[in-house]
């Protein structure tokens, strides 16, 4: 094949729609660019797209009848978000779905004419995604998913699981923003009640991941708050074996950490925030601008225990934080 062929061959994998699809999809279809943050052999990636069409599905929107879809997964890399988001854009869709605050981030670079609904972000009125929550302004409107209160219950749980905790550190990637000064501050906020001593533990990538646990390992006393953030959430098998072999409790922001093996998790349900995401896909295919659609933070949380993880950790799990569980890992 010559070089010239070669080249319109490739590029003709990534256009959009596919020679071979167009000729079966409706000349009405809508154009839908999902960019995920995580990668896409990740069972909960898999689980929230899932969510995600099953939900348009609901509001009339089917997959090769009056849809089609590209996908595309940054795995944690915000590099790679910043050229998915390219490629998604120079496709032209009707809408972009854009999941973690990288991803937003390089939608909000790349685009800003087309609609995005981002979900499962930070702040996206210091990120300048939006003007505010309630006006948002631009093309961008979505779903947060951080309370940045939270700190302060993530410590109270450890606590409570694992009383003899005096030194935690806040596991975080430095890259994705600043927001973890608000964490910072609401732990601090508590700390000195509970006789704990807070500090950040920045991480780039697995080798300081697993030193920063080594090290809360090798003194009695250390404990793991990990905040949520995309390059983290990627390496989270890897985080809750090494806190499993250094004899750490760790405490986790989705409920998804626990049932892979972590100690205990408190956070979003974020499948609920993909099936309100679909709601406003909808709206905005039907001629709503995400201008007028008000940013919608979190109101549905879950407390996951895992008893398997505590017994091997020699912790005995309080009658109290059973009681409040919203599930609990025998």
């Amino acid at each position: 094949m010559r070089r010239r062929d070669f080249i319109q061959a490739i590029v003709g994998l990534t256009a959009w729609p596919l020679a071979d699809r167009a000729q079966t999809q409706p000349a009405e279809a809508r154009r839908i660019g999902v960019l995920m943050g995580l990668a896409e052999t990740d069972p909960f990636t898999i689980k929230y797209v899932q969510v995600l069409r099953a939900a348009l599905e609901k509001l009339g929107w089917t997959d090769s009848q009056n849809v089609q879809f590209a996908y595309r997964y940054a795995a944690g890399d915000p590099g790679r978000a910043r050229a998915y988001a390219k490629e998604l854009v120079d496709m032209h869709p009707d809408l972009i779905v854009g999941h973690t605050t990288p991803v937003a981030a390089a939608l909000s670079q790349t685009t800003r004419t087309i609609p995005v609904v981002f979900v499962s972000i930070a702040d996206p009125v210091r990120d300048g995604f939006v003007s505010s929550m309630a006006h948002p302004g631009g093309n961008m409107t979505g779903f947060t998913n951080y309370e940045f209160s939270m700190g302060a219950k993530w410590l109270e749980i450890l606590k409570e699981i694992a009383p003899s905790t005096a030194r935690v550190s806040l596991m975080l990637n430095p890259d994705t923003g600043s927001y973890y000064v608000d964490y910072l501050q609401s732990v601090e906020a508590v700390a000195l009640s509970r006789s704990v001593q807070a500090t950040l533990a920045p991480v780039h990538n697995s080798n300081e991941i697993q030193s920063t646990i080594a090290a809360l390992g090798r003194e009695s006393g250390g404990g793991l708050i990990v905040l949520p953030s995309a390059p983290i959430t990627a390496k989270i098998q890897l985080i809750i074996e090494l806190a499993a072999r250094y004899g750490v409790p760790a405490v986790y922001p989705f409920g998804s950490h626990a049932k892979e093996g972590g100690l205990v998790a408190y956070g979003v349900e974020l499948n609920d925030l993909f099936r309100k995401a679909a709601a406003y896909v909808d709206r905005i295919l039907k001629g709503e601008k995400p201008a007028d659609l008000p940013v919608q933070a979190p109101t549905k949380y879950e407390l996951i225990v895992n008893l398997k993880t505590a017994k091997s950790l020699g912790l005995t799990t309080p009658a109290s934080l059973l009681a409040r569980a919203d599930e609990v890992i025998e």
